[in-house]
Formats: structure tokens, C-alpha cells, sequence
């Protein structure tokens, strides 16, 4: 644990008013550090107050918070984007919750119901790969929502509006099936990768029903692999994502290979990352391999992925990736590719994106 926390060169600064940083970017907005969830502490018969990881920090942070128990537990919550997480009842119906968001009032939670969802022929709409937001608030006029179910159907709506409804499209190429949505506020555009990464499906939002547009990848400066890596690699359970830096205006593939390990829990094997690779996206349709994403720190979960800067918050490591799923934490160092991660059991395995403070 020494050398972890050596290699992580956390600090307790968590909040700055305002900071230039080292390449000119600024920030005058107060924010929360990015953070996980962990745990609630019982403090009522449904309810418990809320105990979150800061990205910065060496420590838990204990909110007075209170959160509902039910969230915390496995599948109490589906999926999560900006700090907002989805529920989805036995009644069908999505709802988007700010009651795991750090800032957000315990006294006055908010909950918006999306529409009834309408499931396309040979579709379903009960298993979800992932939700994306356009912005921060689902309360925003302008705020367009992405769901993606598992299979071929991927949803849209604008929570905001009196007549909300489903724009629902049918994705006809198979490698799309398990894929998981990302919002590109640099091109206003919703874009999700194939499997194997080669091909990035994208909806335009400045029309009114988006079609889906296809263009392929190449792959670029790919990094010499042993032989015994790239069986490794081969053996592994392979997944693709995209995430931003609205910071520097880039977008990065990520391809994460996870392999089952010896350890079980309940009956069900655990996985552990083997390897990681990042792609830089150019808008020649290049994948540019690299393991130097500067300042950045890019936080991988089974939320939506972001990305911020590590001159924004004192303490928080740089050119890593951080990893968190269900059954796996830690992160993984990319100019060296250093993985430190480890297995443990989180029933609500988000990372929250930085939350501005009022």
C-alpha cells in the first residue's frame, strides 16, 4: 500500500476558486474533486449517509449526506452520466436521480421520469448498455438523453421538454450491440465505438430524427508486442470506449482487456485488467496509439468515462487511467504501462465527474 500511495503523490487540496495551468488552460469555476462512490452508513431504516473516495485524496470522505439504501445496493441503480444515476422499476420506467451526486440536496432530491420507453421489433428495452447527457442537468432545456440497450436500439429524448418522446433508432451492424454511448460536446454529436474499435457510430443532434452515420478507424503507430503479450492479450475479454478532454478539445479510444482470476466471490469469478491502450482520434480518421496523455486523468467505470485535468486538483495523478467496476479497482499508468489494480466488490462502481459548488 506504501508504494501505491508513492506512486499516487496525493495531497488534500480539493477545491481552488481559481488556477492557471501549466499549458494556459484556466478554470475559475469551484468544483468537487472527481470522485467514487464506496458505501453508505446506516443512519435510518432506508436510509444512510453517503461515504465517497475523492481522486485526490488518501482517504474516505464521510458526508452528512443521506442517500437511499436501496441505490446502494447491486442493480439498485443501471447507469450514470454527470453525476445523475438511472433506476429502472419493475413499472419500466427510467428515472434519473442526483441523490449519489456529492452536492446535491438529500433534503430536496431530484427525480425525472423519462418517457414510457417503446421497444423496436426484435428489440428489448429491459437490459441497458449505458446512458449519456448532452449536459450537466437533464433539467437543462436543451439536455438530449442516450440510452443504449444491450442489442440493436439506441434511445434518445429531451427530458426537459412539456412532450417529451423517444426518438428510438434501430443499429443494423452487430459489432454495435454491447457498445457503450458517449456525448462529444465538441462536435454536439453522440458517438459510440464497434466492437474491436475499428468502426465509430455517430447522431448528429442539430437534426431532428439523427440517422446513424458509420465511419471507420485506422490504426496508427500500434506498439511492438511479444509474443507472449499479444497471447495475453488474445485471451482476454476485450471492451472499447471513447472518452473526451473538453479541456484540450481531444477524443481518446480506450481498449481495456480484463481476464477472470482465481478468485470468486459468491460463485463468480473475478477480473482484473491486463492491459490498456490509448488511442488518440485525429479528424483524418486516424487511432493514434499513445501512452502520453499529458496532464490528463482519464476515469474509466461503469459510468459514462471522463476526463479532466490533473493541475485542477492538487493531488490527482497524470497520464494514468483510473479503473472501477464491480469486481475491480485502481488505475493503470500509461507511459510505462504500470497497472495497479486490485479486487474488491462495489455495487454502485461510478466515478463522478467534477460537480460545481454553489
Amino acid at each position: 500500500m506504501s508504494l501505491l500511495l508513492s506512486r499516487l503523490c496525493f495531497s488534500k487540496s480539493a477545491r481552488l476558486p481559481f488556477l492557471i495551468l501549466s499549458n494556459g488552460f484556466s478554470s475559475s469555476l469551484r468544483q468537487t474533486p472527481p470522485c467514487s462512490i464506496i458505501r453508505a452508513e446506516l443512519c435510518g431504516p432506508d436510509m444512510g449517509k453517503l461515504i465517497i473516495f475523492n481522486a485526490n485524496e488518501t482517504d474516505y470522505t464521510h458526508l452528512d449526506k443521506k442517500v437511499p439504501l436501496e441505490l446502494m445496493e447491486q442493480m439498485g441503480t443501471v447507469a450514470s452520466s454527470n453525476g445523475w444515476v438511472v433506476t429502472l422499476k419493475e413499472d419500466g420506467i427510467l428515472r434519473l436521480q442526483d441523490d449519489l451526486n456529492p452536492v446535491a440536496s438529500d433534503t430536496n432530491p431530484r427525480r425525472i421520469p423519462l418517457p414510457p420507453p417503446v421497444t423496436l421489433p426484435h428489440c428489448q428495452t429491459k437490459i441497458i448498455t449505458n446512458v449519456s447527457m448532452s449536459s450537466s442537468s437533464p433539467e437543462d432545456e436543451d439536455c438530449v438523453v442516450a440510452v443504449k440497450f444491450l442489442g440493436p436500439q439506441i434511445s434518445f429524448c429531451r427530458p426537459a421538454q412539456s412532450n417529451s418522446e423517444w426518438t428510438n433508432i434501430m443499429i443494423e451492424n452487430p459489432c454495435f450491440y454491447s457498445s457503450r454511448v458517449m456525448f462529444s460536446k465538441k462536435d454536439e454529436m453522440f458517438l459510440m465505438p464497434g466492437s474491436g474499435g475499428h468502426l465509430i457510430g455517430s447522431w448528429d443532434l442539430r437534426k431532428h430524427k439523427p440517422k446513424t452515420k458509420i465511419r471507420r478507424l485506422r490504426f496508427r503507430d500500434l506498439p511492438d508486442l511479444t509474443k507472449t503479450k499479444r497471447e495475453i492479450l488474445h485471451s482476454c475479454c476485450k471492451s472499447e470506449h471513447l472518452v473526451e478532454s473538453r479541456i484540450t478539445d481531444e477524443i481518446f479510444l480506450l481498449k481495456q482487456y480484463r481476464k477472470t482470476t482465481s478468485k470468486t466471490v459468491k460463485g463468480v469469478a473475478q477480473m482484473k485488467t491486463e492491459a490498456l491502450m490509448v488511442f488518440r482520434l485525429d479528424e483524418e480518421g486516424n487511432a493514434v496509439y499513445t501512452n502520453d496523455i499529458k496532464g490528463l486523468c482519464i476515469f474509466l467505470s461503469k459510468a459514462e468515462p471522463f476526463c479532466t485535468h490533473a493541475g485542477l486538483f492538487p493531488g490527482l495523478s497524470l497520464n494514468v487511467v483510473k479503473v472501477l467496476d464491480v469486481d475491480e479497482t485502481g488505475f493503470v499508468g500509461l507511459y510505462n504501462s504500470f497497472i495497479c489494480t486490485w479486487n474488491s466488490t462495489f455495487s454502485v462502481p461510478y466515478h463522478i465527474t467534477p460537480q460545481n459548488i454553489d
